[in-house]
């Protein structure tokens, strides 16, 4: 049997800098054992993330403990499997909340935030509320008022538009779990839509992204989404026309515009 390659100075110094896999050395043709286990654990933990139930009810009281009051609504979608073999189910309110929505819609209102559980519903409880925690404070400073709290299961992104038009709000904050990566299967993203409305593209929205330990923090995330938020009000406009100039320290990732559909979230 071969001993495994050791991995050079410059590589280790590499590998403390970025979770991806650089540097894994080899064992005759292979990678060594230990990387490819890690890689199998790292999938599974993906897998799993994907497949976990999302807990509702809990995300509905973190946010009630915020002050928010939240409606319960679901996709069209009936569970897990038809959620991700048909993405087009959870694009579209099921008739329930269709009806639910509708009679709270109540006069036109600035904002509403909308959490759903997307790809990864860990992602969601890990993240969601801390984020908002750290994004109302910033809100009020800007006297922008959050009129609706939605939280919804088997929710791509553009559930969001049909929400956000039946409550007749100018302004969408989305926050749903991202497709879970092998470095980061609790990922959560923001994504924004002035006029909400169905049949949008994410080409009219922008998104703050990569939000979770070892990405954006809450603070960073929640003053980049204000800041969007505030300057989307003031022009009318989200997507490739806003483009985020709300400063700050340089994020590890942050995508602020959409310039095409991206099939795993939305």
């Amino acid at each position: 049997m071969k001993t495994p390659a050791a991995p050079s100075r410059s590589t280790i110094d590499l590998r403390e800098l970025t979770p991806a896999r650089v540097g894994l050395g080899r064992a005759g043709a292979s990678v060594p054992t230990k990387a490819l286990l890690e890689f199998t654990l790292d999938h599974a933990r993906a897998r799993d993330a994907v497949h976990a139930a999302f807990d509702l009810p809990a995300i509905i009281a973190g946010l009630n403990d915020l002050g928010l009051a939240a409606h319960a609504v679901s996709s069209r979608v009936r569970d897990r499997t038809d959620y991700l073999r048909r993405p087009d189910l959870g694009r579209t309110l099921d008739p329930m909340s269709q009806h639910l929505l509708s009679s709270h819609a109540g006069r036109a209102s600035q904002l509403a935030i909308v959490v759903g559980d997307g790809l990864s519903a860990r992602a969601v409880h890990a993240h969601a509320i801390e984020l908002v925690r750290s994004l109302i404070p910033r809100l009020a400073a800007e006297r922008i008022e959050i009129g609706h709290a939605v939280v919804a299961s088997g929710a791509r992104v553009a559930l969001g538009d049909e929400i956000g038009a039946i409550l007749r709000v100018r302004m969408m904050v989305m926050l749903i779990g991202e497709r879970p990566g092998l470095s980061a299967p609790d990922s959560l993203g923001a994504y924004l839509t002035f006029a909400p409305r169905s049949g949008l593209t994410d080409a009219e929205r922008n998104c703050v992204s990569n939000i979770h330990g070892s990405g954006l923090g809450y603070d960073e995330a929640a003053s980049k989404v204000a800041w969007l938020v505030r300057e989307g009000l003031a022009r009318k406009v989200t997507g490739v026309a806003l483009k985020d100039e709300s400063g700050g320290g340089a994020p590890r990732r942050v995508i602020t515009n959409l310039s095409r559909p991206d099939e795993t979230a939305t």
